[in-house]
């Protein structure tokens, strides 16, 4: 039986019925379901269309933009935190449970705001999508993106990812690589007739730590690069000298480097190593002087910040569209077992884009 949402309610009450809907990733159907069947039977003024497990909505007055509100509906795994629950009260109040934050709390305020604004100052299109919190080549909006990429078209895109109810904009790029270093293998007890692959990694080391970080700011907003060794990998057995060692490293580039910048500059850095890249996503720049943009920070009442990870506004941004992370909840809670959200939280971001977009 599929689960009964009420569009037109508190978004708090709207979070607690999406929360109490398990939905780990791969296991969407349900909730998909359950959003498919409340969006046509409340917003009959949007056009409804299924993809797989996504779910995707849109206006069409013909308005001269379009904003482009994007959130997955999938969690990381129950870690013995549902049903949802609630504690404190007033501004203090909390809603606990897996998901709270990342994200069905933006989800919620996407479906409150698919349901109230039926003569919106923009068009406006609403994603829903799956498989966000595993490998990037299962995420639904890659899978959209092939397969109905008009609806993703926009002049703004506003992903709902926690970002404390302010609008973090655009995004860095990201890039890991493994460095590595080879050498000779020997018994220990004669080591000099080996060379030591560990010991060769030193300089890799050394460059990482004597490495200053760029700190650009773009559009007014503070970005902080950073390059990091995240992992080292080496040796044979307890009496045998290695002949091989790796250093993966991650740098998180500011978004006005593009991925093959970032590429040439590691493989600068480490020249005379080995250097293979195992992951590559390119950064988004704030794009804030754009109309639609200005417009939702007016709104906002608050000071833009810079996000510094990573996100789905890649994704827009890669399609030309200026794009911003702006949802309720602390993303530092996000996958963690006391996961919550402000309940005040979530009632700001809701009215913030009612402001926005009525």
């Amino acid at each position: 039986m599929t689960a009964s949402l009420d569009l037109t309610s508190d978004p708090v009450e709207l979070t607690a019925a999406l929360v109490d809907i398990p939905s780990v990733s791969g296991s969407e159907k349900t909730i998909a379901d359950a959003v498919e069947q409340a969006l046509r039977a409340q917003a009959p003024h949007l056009e409804v269309v299924r993809n797989g497990e996504a779910v995707l909505a849109r206006t069409n007055l013909g308005r001269d933009a379009r904003v482009v509100l994007a959130g997955h509906l999938d969690t990381v795994p129950i870690n013995d935190n549902l049903p949802s629950h609630r504690t404190g009260s007033g501004d203090e109040e909390l809603l606990h449970g897996c998901g709270t934050t990342d994200m069905k709390s933006g989800d919620a305020v996407m479906l409150n705001l698919a349901a109230a604004l039926t003569e919106p100052r923009h068009d406006l299109t609403f994603v829903f999508y799956d498989c966000e919190e595993i490998e990037a080549e299962r995420n639904g909006l890659g899978r959209i993106e092939r397969e109905l990429p008009e609806w993703l078209d926009g002049d703004l895109a506003v992903v709902c990812e926690p970002s404390n109810g302010s609008i973090e904009a655009g995004c860095q790029g990201t890039i890991r690589v493994e460095v590595r270093t080879t050498g000779a293998r020997a018994h220990t007890a004669r080591a000099w007739m080996g060379e030591n692959a560990i010991h060769a990694a030193q300089p890799i080391l050394q460059r990482l730590v004597e490495h200053t970080p760029r700190n650009p700011v773009i559009d007014g907003l503070q970005y902080r690069e950073g390059l990091q060794a995240v992992k080292i990998a080496g040796g044979v057995a307890g009496n045998v000298v290695p002949d091989s060692c790796v250093v993966t490293v991650n740098h998180r580039f500011a978004p006005d480097k593009s991925a093959e910048q970032a590429e040439a500059e590691l493989r600068e850095l480490f020249s005379g190593y080995e250097v293979v890249v195992t992951d590559l996503s390119a950064g988004a720049l704030p794009g804030l002087t754009s109309p639609a943009a200005a417009e939702l920070v007016a709104a906002s009442e608050a000071e833009p910040v810079a996000k510094l990870g990573w996100t789905d506004v890649a994704r827009f941004a890669a399609r030309g569209l200026p794009a911003v992370n702006f949802g309720p909840g602390n993303p530092t809670l996000a996958h963690t077992q006391h996961e919550h959200v402000r309940t005040a939280e979530i009632r700001h971001c809701a009215a913030t884009l009612h402001r926005f977009l009525a």
